[in-house]
Formats: structure tokens, C-alpha cells, sequence
């Protein structure tokens, strides 16, 4: 069992100390444990050149013999850290929460991970084995959750391209200092058994794999986020009364016999699931269409494009 620990904040941090309490759990009971902070590390900002989605396409449709990979694999850490990641059976990732949202250093790591999506590197070869990676994400916050609300649920959102499981998530609340949580034991236990529902998931046949965390923990039944949105239609036609923004599991809000409103899934629900390997490929057939659209009406787009080319504004 090899389990990685990520974090994205200040050394001897909150963040640091729960993902270290969920990997001693999980070097207990017997894994191969490792430690990475991202401040170590020199990590590009993606700079949106499209090229790893270009190349995906054309190595899709036969054009492509092979894969190039991120143009800025050869620049910094980014590639290092994603092939050490891929032959882990887990992950634990602790990131601090600022202005509602994880971290700026963790954005910009999590938004290189699509040059490196694993369904796509298994699908040609580039890695052998899949490793059925499963994940445990801990937020934490200086206050309560309304002001950390999109803390886990971008952080999960950031799982789907290396096909990861997230099978237990922890907000850790009102930390506002480095070492506050040293004062919270409830929290120091809360990781430690986060560390344990990891092992037990590695150790579950990978069919069998469900959440572990607590049941009633968000309202999507399907990831547990805690973000519902009235639905839009797709680029196909397929729409749903409301989704979950994670996820993308689709279906209706339903009072129960207490009042209290669950979101209850469609029968095809999961249609659009992004935990799943094949519904997230859907989104790929949506890019090739609009990039086939795209450079059908180039002489279009080169005749309006002139226009803003010339526009030149003072900058500061």
C-alpha cells in the first residue's frame, strides 16, 4: 500500500498537521507513506495553449501516433509529482481554505492535472497499471463553513482527471492561527480516522469501494457536496431539474416527511457523473465537436479578429 500526502499550506501548518495524523493511521497499518508540500516545489501555472487537449483529440482520431504530454514537462516539478502520484493507491490532501476557496498554490497545481489524465495515459499506454486511486480531502478554514463553502468541493472537483475516488473528506473549522488545531482533539481524531477509512478502502475490492465518510455529510447522495444547482440544458439536449456541481449527477430536490429537502437522483442520474470514466468522456466528444466547429468557420473568426488585434489599451 503506497499512500501520498499533499498539502498546500505553510510548513508545520493546520494542513500539514492533519495529513500528517491521517498518514501515521495509515503507515500503523502497514503503508508506505510519503510527504509532499507544494511549497517545496516549483510548479508552473497552466498558460492554456490547449495543446495537451488538441494532442488528446488528434491521438483520439488516429492522428497522432503519440502523445506529447504538458508543454511545460520539461519547466518544473509538475511531472515528477504526477508519476509518483499515479503509482500510489491513495492520496490525503490538506489544503487551507482563503476567501471561500482552497488556496492559490493549490489551484494552480490541480489545473495542470489535465495534460496528465489518467483515463486517457491508461487508454494509450503511457501508464500500464491502474492504480484505483482513492482520496481523503481535508479543508481547513480560520471560521465555519460559510465562509469555507467551496473549500472541498473544489478540491474534489480537481479529482476526476486522475480518476481518483474521494471516499472521505474533513472540514476542519475555525483554525485561524498555525496550530490552532492542536487545540481541537475532536479534529487530530476525525484525521486519524480518516487515515483508517483510507486503508479500508485500499483494502476493499475496488467494485466494492463506497464512501466512508459520514452519510448525511453534503447533499449529493452520489459525492457529498454540498452544492446543488437548478439545471441547464447540455450540449446534447440532456437536462435535469437540478445537478450537483461536483459531481454533475443530476435529478430533483424532494422535501421528506421531516421538510427537510434531499436531492434525489434520476433514474439516469449518473449519465453525466464525473467519477466516471466513460460519462467525463462525453465531455471530450463535446470539445472535438466544438473545435471541429471552430476551425470550420475560421475565415469567420479572422475577419472579426482584427478588429480587437488592433485595440490597444494603456496598461499600468
Amino acid at each position: 500500500m503506497k499512500v501520498l500526502g499533499i498539502v498546500a499550506g505553510r510548513h508545520n501548518g493546520n494542513s500539514e498537521i492533519l495529513v500528517k495524523e491521517a498518514l501515521l493511521a495509515c503507515q500503523a497499518a502497514g503503508a508506505e507513506c510519503k510527504l509532499i508540500n507544494l511549497f517545496d516545489y516549483n510548479i508552473e501555472h497552466c498558460i492554456g495553449c490547449e495543446c495537451c487537449t488538441m494532442a488528446m483529440g488528434d491521438v483520439g482520431m488516429g492522428k497522432l501516433d503519440k502523445y506529447p504530454g504538458c508543454v511545460l514537462k520539461d519547466k518544473d516539478d509538475m511531472e515528477k509529482i504526477i508519476k509518483e502520484m499515479q503509482t500510489c493507491n491513495a492520496i490525503i490532501v490538506g489544503v487551507p481554505v482563503y476567501d471561500l476557496a482552497p488556496s492559490s498554490l493549490y489551484l494552480k497545481f490541480a489545473q495542470r492535472f489535465l495534460a496528465y489524465e489518467l483515463s486517457f495515459l491508461l487508454e494509450i499506454g503511457e501508464v500500464k497499471v491502474d492504480p484505483h486511486m482513492v482520496a481523503g480531502l481535508i479543508a481547513v478554514g480560520g471560521s465555519c463553513h460559510d465562509w469555507m463553502p467551496f473549500g472541498l468541493e473544489v478540491m474534489a472537483a480537481s479529482m476526476f482527471t486522475q480518476s481518483v475516488q474521494v471516499v472521505d473528506q474533513m472540514l476542519a473549522q475555525r483554525n485561524g492561527r498555525p496550530g490552532n488545531v492542536l487545540l481541537r482533539d475532536e479534529q487530530l481524531e476525525r484525521a486519524k480516522l480518516m487515515g483508517e477509512n483510507i486503508i479500508k478502502a485500499i483494502q476493499t475490492p475496488v467494485e466494492e469501494r463506497g464512501y466512508l465518510g459520514e452519510a448525511d455529510f453534503g447533499m449529493c447522495p452520489s459525492c457529498h457536496s454540498h452544492l446543488i444547482y437548478k439545471g441547464d440544458p447540455h450540449w446534447d439536449g440532456i437536462q435535469f431539474p437540478f445537478e450537483c456541481a461536483v459531481c454533475g449527477c443530476g435529478g430533483d430536490l424532494v422535501k421528506d416527511e421531516n421538510g427537510e429537502y434531499k436531492f434525489v437522483l434520476a433514474e439516469n442520474g449518473h449519465i453525466r457523473d464525473r467519477n466516471i470514466n466513460q460519462a467525463r468522456a462525453e465531455h471530450l466528444n463535446e470539445i472535438v465537436q466544438t473545435k471541429i466547429d471552430f476551425f470550420k468557420r475560421q475565415h469567420t473568426i479572422q475577419d472579426k479578429y482584427a478588429k480587437y488585434k488592433e485595440i490597444k489599451f494603456p496598461a499600468i
